[in-house]
């Protein structure tokens, strides 16, 4: 229907009600119309002027360009002003015609009669359409956990939303809350607890559920997912109350449940006073910025806003992406971002940029990361993660550069292949240069961060978007998983720790199965094993089959700030590193990776003949 139709017949239809009411409202005050005891021309100026305000403040608050199919609270508000208005305006003119006398109990009735028939027009429609025009049939049957202020919002948006991409109806919630259960909201009731959702995916044929407590802890989260799994329901969440900036909850906003969601802690409340006096107005410079840690670092540090942030990497379109995404939301700050293409490996474009910009802060996020390739490939690890390790923290020490924190892995503790082992050498590095430095150097050591471009989630999931079989190298492989903005919150917090020599280790809680992380990627991505098999294929060349962090022998036993702990460290022969570093180039692949494993198989002795 065009626009000047609808509307021509708006105002036809609300003609007729004004000049009903009107003349019912009198007949029922004043039965028989008794022209003792009114005036009929007055009523025909009263209807007169009843009719033109009315259309008047219909106007002024748009009653007639309101979609009433979606009608609610808003709506009705604005039909009760202009009425209200009209029937007081209406008042004035009687009270003016008619020698300053006003017809109170009419003008009531008929203010009444106008809101029931004006209002009823309106959303007379609404329940028409819901009930006769919108097509449920196609629509999955929805069961929502959490009948809370998000919950509702959600069954409000799905129960009257008509749009062609929301293919949700909401049947039923679930809620802990004992005094919810029984009740009904927008006319879906409270069927149960989180206990039975299981039951009533079941009994009600649910084909889709919707978590919407955005305030779950990951615990909770877990268990409620664990009992969603048990069903053949496709799950969905809206996002935690911390992605939530807006404070508004939409059908746009559902996602998918992701493995990080059930595998990630709870948030570490960071000392924002500290890192605000350590960033804040400085110069910080990021190697790696354009890496899955790297970029989250920039993103991390630009909260606290820097002076200028320099991204440096050897990759042009990684650099090219991080910078784009900071200039986008950070475009209108004070914020100066670089970008800057160089290699690590190179020791005289290194100095050339710490000399040129002259970081307080460097994070050393470069590096070459990937286990089974660098066994294949150790003299890159060397250059890369050794070589060009010291070329940048020599830098430091040069420009004296306040602090410089390389970012470490967990493979570095009694490392079994050449990443750990360059990465552990790397460590040593610094170690050294932090004995003789003004320079803070340290190390923040952590696990398998959740979807960082080469890890195990990714692959899970080209795997199973292929149709799999999803590989797994051996049924009781472990990882240490953190999630990639809690690992950078504690990088950056752990370099505000900084005394120079340290060894951060971050406690990565709970280590958990490769094949559990597979079965329930496999359970949310929607499949089951039958559909998506696991397949194993064995230990890849310098894989452990348990990743270490928390080596006793290296760690204080308590934490200098939540999940950061110390650790013990060691003199280091710089002479061997040294020596190492000069003849690398010379050794093949077979007597390098000895080498290698000859010095941190040393540190490894020294260490048990101190216990």
């Amino acid at each position: 229907m065009t626009y000047k139709r609808r509307l021509f017949l708006l105002i036809l239809l609300d003609s007729f009600i004004v000049t009903f009411a009107i003349f019912a409202a009198s007949w029922i005050v004043y039965p028989g119309m008794n022209l003792d005891t009114f005036n009929l021309p007055i009523l025909f100026i009263s209807s007169i002027s009843l009719l033109l305000f009315h259309h008047l403040f219909a106007f002024i608050y748009k009653l007639y360009n309101k979609m009433w199919a979606y009608a609610s609270v808003g709506e009705l508000l604005a039909i009760v002003k202009a009425i209200t208005l009209s029937i007081i305006a209406a008042g004035i003119v009687q009270y003016l015609a008619n020698d300053f006398s006003v017809y109170h109990r009419a003008l009531v009735v008929t203010w009444l009669l106008h809101i029931i028939l004006i209002g009823g027009s309106r959303f007379v429609w609404r329940v028409f359409r819901d009930r006769y025009i919108v097509n449920v049939k196609n629509k999955k049957r929805t069961l929502i956990v959490g009948a809370g202020a998000a919950g509702s919002m959600i069954a409000r948006q799905l129960h009257h939303s008509n749009e062609e991409d929301n293919e949700l109806l909401p049947v039923a919630f679930v809620d802990d809350d004992i005094s919810k259960q029984k009740m009904e909201i927008y006319g879906v009731p409270v069927l149960g607890s989180v206990q039975d959702i299981g039951f009533l995916v079941k009994s009600q044929n649910i084909e889709h559920v919707v978590i919407a407590i955005p305030s779950l802890k990951n615990g909770e989260l877990n268990d409620i997912v664990t009992k969603c799994n048990e069903t053949n329901a496709k799950v969905q969440m809206i996002p935690k109350i911390e992605d939530l900036m807006s404070g508004k909850v939409s059908v746009s906003n559902l996602k998918n449940v992701e493995v990080e969601d059930v595998l990630g802690r709870e948030p570490v409340e960071l000392d924002i006073d500290k890192i605000s006096e350590y960033v804040t107005g400085n110069t910080v410079m990021v190697t790696g910025a354009g890496g899955s840690i790297g970029s989250e670092i920039c993103r991390q540090l630009m909260r606290f806003t820097p002076k200028k942030i320099v991204l440096v990497g050897h990759g042009e379109f990684s650099i090219y992406t991080i910078d784009m995404e900071l200039r986008e939301k950070y475009g209108q700050t004070d914020i100066e971002i670089v970008p800057v293409i160089g290699d690590v490996q190179d020791h005289d474009r290194v100095f050339g940029i710490v000399e040129e910009h002259q970081p307080t802060i460097i994070y050393h996020a470069a590096a070459h990361k990937h286990v089974p390739l660098m066994e294949y490939n150790p003299h890159e690890a060397v250059k890369n993660n050794v070589i060009g390790t010291r070329n940048v923290a020599e830098a430091a020490d040069t420009f004296g550069v306040s602090t410089f924190v390389l970012v470490s892995t967990d493979k570095a503790v009694n490392p079994t292949n050449v990443m750990g082992a360059t990465k552990r050498v790397a460590e040593m590095v610094v170690q050294a240069l932090a004995k003789r430095s003004k320079t803070k150097f340290v190390a923040v050591r952590f696990g398998n961060v959740l979807g960082s471009r080469g890890s195990v989630i990714p692959l899970f999931k080209k795997q199973i978007e292929r149709g799999g079989p999803v590989t797994v190298t051996h049924p009781e492989m472990t990882r240490y998983f953190m999630t990639i903005p809690e690992a950078s919150r504690l990088v950056i917090q752990a370099g505000t720790l900084a005394r120079g020599g340290e060894i951060f280790v971050l406690d990565m809680g709970e280590p958990v199965k490769i094949v559990d992380l597979a079965r329930n990627l496999i359970k949310l991505s929607g499949y089951t094993e039958e559909e998506i098999p696991i397949e194993f294929s064995g230990i890849r060349p310098g894989e452990k089959m348990y990743e270490e962090l928390l080596n006793e022998k290296e760690i204080h036993p308590e934490a200098v700030y939540e999940k950061i702990y110390i650790g013990k460290t060691l003199d280091v022969d710089t002479a061997v590193l040294d020596e190492m570093i000069g003849t690398f180039d010379r050794l093949d692949n077979v007597e390098l990776k000895n080498v290698l494993m000859d010095i941190v198989y040393a540190e490894r002795e020294v260490m048990a003949k101190g216990s």
